[in-house]
């Protein structure tokens, strides 16, 4: 897989095809065939090369493969940590956590970015202007249900069309993917943490970011979406001072790597 994204974005031919892959009429597509009947046969080497336990979901009745790509797990397996001074990871992945300087947000050996170009909304971003913002980037065998991290309120969905880039570190350092790709967010006025918006970001040969409310009053732990086949990001961006992230995930941002997270954990505290 790393000799193919190599191939395909650091030389001309590959990014020549890469225009190609990353049409969201390909993802679409891909999307479709994934939740048919015809996609059944792929499940089975799939679960084998990602190590996938069945013995987690709640159900294993699959009629397709995005059936077992957003399988739902046990609840007793994703525990929501539900003390309301605590910060929780709204899903699997990995995390990186970088200050907003004004309206920049610069990962190391990756790509800077606006918040105003991530959200498409200039007067928006200024609400998180010198605030934190969070990186979950999921890989395909993580579990691709994600919840509500504190009670509150949504607003509606906002979906910005783009393109869909892979989210692995090679295309992060060489294209800003977040404000490139297909997205969708929505802001949230959470009991704990004030104004937040979370950005679901799709990535490559993701056929649907699936989102289950518009306007919408939710409680901490709540499931609030899926990701259907495909690697995926989700971005949350707190305000100023709306919370302290532990001290060992953010001495690993910033040399650079990423925390393994999981859904419901605690990952930080209420200022």
């Amino acid at each position: 897989m790393s000799m193919g994204l190599n191939f395909l974005y650091n030389t001309v031919l590959g990014r020549v095809i890469l225009k190609g892959l990353t049409a969201p009429c390909l993802s679409i597509a891909v999307g479709k065939f994934m939740d048919s009947r015809l996609s059944y046969p792929i499940i089975g080497p799939f679960v084998k090369k990602n190590n996938i336990d069945l013995d987690e979901c709640v159900s294993t009745d699959f009629k397709s493969f995005n059936d077992c790509f957003t399988r739902q797990l046990k609840s007793q397996l994703r525990p929501i940590d539900m003390e309301k001074e605590n910060l929780i990871a709204p899903c699997d992945g990995f995390l990186s956590v970088w200050p907003i300087s004004k309206d920049t947000v610069l990962p190391i050996k990756q790509s800077s970015y606006t918040v105003s170009d991530l959200l498409g909304d200039a007067d928006l971003a200024k609400k998180f202007y010198d605030g934190t913002c969070l990186v979950y980037r999921l890989c395909v065998n993580h579990y691709h249900r994600y919840c509500y991290f504190d009670s509150g309120v949504k607003g509606d969905n906002i979906f910005i069309p783009g393109k869909l880039h892979t989210v692995r570190p090679i295309a992060l350092r060489n294209i800003q993917v977040f404000c490139e790709n297909s997205r969708e967010y929505t802001v949230m006025e959470t009991e704990n943490f004030g104004a937040v918006a979370q950005v679901e970001v799709g990535a490559l040969l993701v056929g649907k970011i699936a989102n289950h409310h518009q306007t919408y009053t939710y409680k901490r732990g709540e499931e609030k979406g899926m990701f259907l086949y495909g690697g995926s990001t989700i971005v949350v961006l707190l305000e100023k001072d709306a919370a302290i992230v532990d001290s060992d995930i953010l001495k690993m941002s910033q040399q650079g790597e990423e925390y393994p997270v999981r859904m419901g954990e605690v990952i930080g505290h209420k200022c």
